[in-house]
């Protein structure tokens, strides 16, 4: 095995990616067929616009996906926010690759690390191709429960990390 590739899967192993919950997208595409007001059917224009929370793929261009309100943390907390993310509208396959991470979000990342309590405890912006070196420095701090991947741009949630 090539040593670049070597020291990604010894890196990557120390944490676990957490795409949505199965549970959540098709609850997601349940509440868009019955027209609630706060799921929209949206069309994918672009080919980096519309990011499936579920899968952890960019939508093609011609995709149809659900956009709805989703909270990472729990409401009742200081750092609860509701923000607006997207599943694929027909049912796709949840991101396996848990040990890896999504090779479609390796730029405009910032990683967000929180205490047990929910508290947001650092956050630093992934520059390029090294959002495992930053996942590794935030969970050397024992208080880091978890990390949030968000775009850096718009802020939406993207998907959770826990240690292995």
């Amino acid at each position: 095995m090539e040593p670049v590739r070597l020291a990604f899967l010894m890196k990557s192993s120390l944490f676990r990616i957490i795409p949505l919950l199965s549970e959540v997208a098709d609850a997601a595409r349940r509440a868009a067929k019955a027209c609630a007001p706060d799921h929209a059917i949206v069309t994918a224009n672009s080919p980096n616009g519309f990011p499936c929370r579920h899968c952890l793929r960019w939508a093609k261009p011609g995709e149809r996906l659900i956009l709805f309100p989703y909270a990472a943390v729990p409401l009742g907390h200081p750092y609860s926010e509701i923000g607006p993310i997207f599943v694929h509208a027909e049912s796709c396959e949840r991101y396996a690759a848990t040990h890896e991470y999504p090779a479609y979000f390796r730029n405009g990342r910032v990683m967000r690390a929180y205490n047990s309590k929910f508290d947001m405890i650092d956050a630093e912006v992934v520059n390029g191709n090294e959002p495992e070196s930053v996942i590794e420095k935030l969970f050397q701090n024992p208080e880091t429960a978890f990390v949030d991947a968000r775009s850096v741009s718009r802020g939406c949630f993207t998907f959770r990390i826990l240690r292995a």
